[in-house]
């Protein structure tokens, strides 16, 4: 069951994304959670304000990686800034 507050979404996404080091789209994280694209968004723009989360443009993708496995697998890409009408 999915409790869908604030902290205990953000943790959701936290734990997909440790388990994802290639990167999701925010559809896939909103597949896996089970909520609206839009929901997703906000707590990835919470995550992002707080440093968690980095984002980068693959083609017509942004893929939303953990800062922390960048910084465990060595990696530095540019962030993008976010655009709400991808995918």
């Amino acid at each position: 069951m999915i409790i869908i507050n604030g902290k205990d979404l953000k943790q959701q996404i936290i734990k997909i994304l440790e388990t994802h080091p290639e990167g999701l789209t925010v559809q896939a994280l909103s597949d896996r959670i089970g909520v609206s694209r839009q929901t997703v968004i906000k707590y990835i723009f919470e995550l992002k304000g707080s440093g968690i989360i980095y984002r980068r443009r693959v083609g017509s993708a942004t893929l939303h990686y953990l800062r922390s496995i960048l910084v465990k697998f060595n990696k530095s890409f540019e962030e993008v800034e976010y655009e709400v009408a991808e995918e």
